[in-house]
């Protein structure tokens, strides 16, 4: 437990600095080549979807295995140099100080007058065209943002690391960094468009798979923090089934429920026009408050699954003790 409490103290003080070597770009550089590979040597669909199951398979629990190897080695060096890897390790699977400071980025030309910037900025972020966003299309896309990668980014990494505290045999970095490039995988090659849909089916499964607790957990958390916890559930179930992600959906709909905006709409992705369906009332507009509002949701729902689960861990040695 000690080790998930010193990842997530430095995620909140340095998060993922800009130049160091991250394991994303180790899993992406291995998903790549993989892709690659497949694509020019292999054209049936079915050998790729088999070979698809190949890829998820071997680098989730690669990843996994190869963390707990270095861990090992680390622990027959010293004990220290051990703890330091592994709260490094794991804060590099937290996304938290990474996605408020994106919005912050995105957000601080806002205050500006800046649009153009804004717009720059955005880019950086977001997959979808930012070159003619207004100023409340931006602000759109960055609570859909922030909603949408909390769980994924946040709060999933958090919970698989936490599962492995009570696991110890695997402990809890292999199981946020096997969770982490279940994550890689499917933003690399979960789409259901050509030329991922055969090879990327697999990895895009699994990750629906292993994100559909944490994430019905975190709008169970965001909603108790709410104070008004059935209304808001109530309301979250009532426009997540609109969304044909099994995930994203919920995260985006307790986010607009609880800070009484919709989410959703019209968005274009390199010229083509797509629309996401309406979550949440339109009650507020977005703002910088809005966002900032969160920013803290985000933070606050994080930081009561550790204080939870760090109670949970070392109640009965306090107990044993006194």
């Amino acid at each position: 437990m000690t080790i998930v409490i010193l990842g997530a103290f430095l995620d909140y003080l340095i998060g993922d600095p800009w130049g160091w070597l991250h394991p994303v770009q180790v899993m992406g550089w291995g998903i790549s080549f993989l892709q690659k590979t497949i694509l020019k040597y292999f054209e049936g669909k079915l050998i790729r979807k088999v070979l698809g199951i190949f890829v998820g398979c071997f680098i989730i629990l690669g990843s996994g295995f190869i963390s707990w190897i270095i861990i090992f080695f680390c622990n027959q060096i010293n004990f220290y140099l051990s703890l330091i890897v592994q709260g490094v390790m794991l804060a590099s699977c937290f996304a938290g100080k990474s996605l408020i400071r994106a919005g912050k980025d995105v957000l601080q030309p806002l205050t500006e007058e800046n649009l153009l910037v804004a717009r720059q900025k955005l880019s950086l972020y977001v997959g979808r065209d930012t070159e003619n966003l207004s100023e409340k299309e931006v602000y759109r896309a960055i609570l859909e943002t922030i909603a949408e990668n909390t769980t994924d980014g946040v709060t999933a990494p958090l919970f698989y690391a936490l599962l492995g505290v009570f696991i110890p045999v695997i402990g809890c970095v292999p199981m946020a960094i096997a969770y982490k490039a279940s994550s890689t995988l499917d933003s690399m090659i979960g789409y259901k468009k050509e030329p991922y849909i055969d090879i990327g089916w697999f990895s895009a499964k699994v990750e629906d798979i292993l994100t559909w607790f944490p994430c019905r957990l975190t709008v169970l958390t965001l909603a108790m923090m709410s104070g008004k916890p059935f209304y808001h559930l109530q309301q979250c179930r009532q426009d997540a089934k609109k969304d044909p992600s099994p995930n994203s959906g919920w995260s985006e709909a307790i986010y607009a429920s609880i800070l009484e905006v919709q989410l959703g709409g019209k968005n274009t992705y390199q010229g083509e026009i797509k629309f996401k369906p309406l979550l949440g009332k339109p009650i507020k507009s977005i703002s910088i408050d809005i966002i900032e509002k969160s920013f803290w949701l985000t933070r606050a729902c994080f930081l009561w699954w550790l204080g939870i689960a760090t109670w949970i861990f070392y109640f009965p040695l306090l107990a044993n003790y006194w």
